[in-house]
């Protein structure tokens, strides 16, 4: 098959996707697919750029702030119409953030008639406003932690979710904008700092416990993996730099509770109208409680990030894991047009 990886964007997850994009693009020759490898700033990728990509890695930042202008709908849809992409049957969506992974891009292709992986303009929506997330989960009998909306005061949201309390950006990923706030001069800082976020901030009751993470697959649910950050949050240090974390694959925990995370994660996967693949995170108190803190509609994909490692615990390999994503995708662009 003829697959086109999109990868890059201009959202401050930008490196996370080119690193994602490159090495789905080298998974998916291995097995067996033609590919062609579009950052979406700059165009078709040479095996050298892709090369170099796969080499830099992420990055130890996100991009500056401003360095890359939003992407319009215009560039894109000329972008999968460029002669070199006529004979491509699929493109596989290797972008994180911003408007590639908020619905913007999917309801362009969508518009334009172009197959693509994952989840749809409304999945992907839904899943990156993590207000509108929290509200569907709670609807749905999920237990997420306690939140408010801003904006707010510090004595508002001192009074209503004490401290420590997390303070981010509705619609961040790759846990950028995320701010734990363990007392009252932390809090004004945070609240300070976002004011330049340009995004709804919500404020998060802190859940103490450990972190686990369950990727989904179609309807199928991959073993549930542990995390444990040398950071006391999961930043994005910890995420992308080698030696920061621990990511335990499977998680030492209970067959019952690792049923249940299963069937939670299913149930969010599911609440939030995603397709082909997600991964569902969520933090497990003292007590034994798992609290649902987000679902991501675009996970990382490089063969180290959480999703394919969870994966290879359940014995697939990160190239017949692309394959799947590929293959999935596929049968319901085919099912779509009989």
């Amino acid at each position: 098959m003829n697959v086109g990886v999109l990868m890059g964007g201009t959202s401050d997850e930008r490196n996370v996707s080119l690193a994602s994009g490159s090495q789905v693009s080298a998974a998916l020759r291995e097995a067996g697919h033609d590919v062609v490898a579009i950052d979406t700033v700059h165009g078709i990728l040479t095996a050298e750029e892709e090369e170099q990509i796969r080499v830099r890695g992420v990055g130890d930042a996100p991009p500056l702030k401003g360095a890359l202008q939003e992407l319009d709908a215009g560039r894109i849809v000329r972008l999968v119409r460029e002669p070199e992409l006529e004979d491509v049957d699929l493109f596989f969506m290797a972008l994180h953030g911003g408007s590639g992974e908020d619905g913007t891009i999917q309801a362009v292709l969508e518009a334009a008639g172009v197959a693509f992986t994952g989840s749809d303009r409304l999945g992907c929506s839904l899943a990156m406003d993590k207000e509108v997330t929290k509200r569907l989960l709670r609807d749905a009998g999920v237990a997420t932690p306690a939140w408010l909306s801003g904006p707010r005061s510090a004595d508002e949201v001192e009074a209503g979710l004490g401290l420590p309390v997390i303070v981010k950006a509705s619609g961040g990923g790759s846990s950028l904008r995320l701010v734990l706030a363990h007392d009252r001069a932390e809090l004004d800082d945070a609240l300070d700092e976002s004011d330049g976020w340009d995004d709804l901030v919500l404020f998060e009751q802190f859940v103490q416990g450990r972190e686990v993470t369950v990727g989904v697959l179609g309807d199928e649910t991959l073993p549930v993996g542990e995390i444990v950050p040398e950071h006391e949050l999961f930043d994005y240090e910890c995420k992308y730099q080698p030696g920061l974390a621990q990511e335990i694959f499977p998680a030492d925990i209970s067959d019952d509770l690792a049923r249940h995370l299963g069937t939670l994660a299913l149930e969010v996967h599911r609440t939030l109208r995603l397709r082909d693949y997600s991964r569902v995170d969520f933090m497990i108190d003292a007590d034994g409680n798992p609290w649902c803190l987000e679902a991501n509609a675009l996970p990382g994909m490089t063969s180290n990030s959480l999703l394919p490692q969870g994966a290879r615990a359940g014995g697939l390999e990160f190239s017949t894991l692309c394959d799947r994503i590929v293959r999935a995708a596929t049968a319901r662009s085919r099912i779509k047009a009989s």
